[in-house]
């Protein structure tokens, strides 16, 4: 490992407030597959374990938090906490985007602004800590960094996007909101959906996922921002 790039991971887990021990791991998490090699593989392992950390963490969060909730309402909360849209937010207000590893045609396409991206490296990154330091270290981590989205829940639990779009719709007299897979890229085993999502008066929006109900999910959300506005 150059110099300079060990400067730039020291600098990486300085703003994620973790010292590593084996800073080959944060590396890892912040290597995307569009430039990874058989020598210095990609972070997509990383980021299916960090996904399981994030939701242990949160979900153990929201359970001491919200005593007297059932499952039912705890659900929107953990999901909106986890979703990948969230995980890209944290990333950014880390400065994350600017330590990734992408490849130049990712780059010079806006890569390092792109959700699921962002996303990735987030979950990755939770992984590398937990690796390196067990889960009191990604735990820490997560709550520090998750601290102003687990507070602005409130008492009121947030409303699935594709339930929102639905009611919105009902109560300006459309039929419900039409879901269609625009686009699927990926190898088998790491898939990444285009959904689009269309109203009765045409408004529309797209999203990508690497599933295609938070595809879905996403879109809808797009849709009743840009509704909102």
């Amino acid at each position: 490992m150059g110099d300079t790039t060990g400067r730039t991971l020291l600098e990486a887990a300085k703003r994620l407030g973790h010292r590593f021990e084996k800073i080959g791991l944060l590396d890892r998490a912040l290597t995307h597959p569009s430039i990874s090699s058989h020598m210095n593989p990609d972070n997509q392992r990383l980021e299916f374990l960090g996904d399981r950390v994030l939701g242990l963490v949160i979900a153990e969060v929201l359970i001491e938090r919200y005593p007297d909730e059932a499952e039912g309402v705890l659900a929107p909360r953990l999901n909106d906490l986890v979703r990948k849209e969230t995980c890209a937010e944290v990333a950014l207000a880390v400065g994350i985007d600017q330590f990734l590893r992408l490849g130049k045609s990712e780059s010079q396409t806006g890569g390092r602004r792109k959700i699921a991206i962002l996303g990735d490296a987030m979950e990755a990154v939770i992984a590398a800590v937990f690796l390196d330091a067990g889960l009191d270290a990604a735990r820490d981590m997560i709550l520090r960094l998750w601290k102003a989205r687990i507070e602005a829940q409130g008492d009121r639990p947030p409303m699935d996007a594709k339930t929102a779009l639905q009611e919105w719709a009902q109560a300006n007299g459309m039929k419900p909101p039409r879901y269609n897979t625009v686009g699927r890229e990926g190898p088998d085993h790491a898939p990444v959906f285009t959904i689009a999502v269309v109203l009765e008066t045409g408004a529309t929006a797209e999203a990508e996922a690497k599933s295609k109900r938070a595809a879905e999910q996403a879109a809808a959300a797009k849709l009743l921002e840009s509704l909102e506005k």
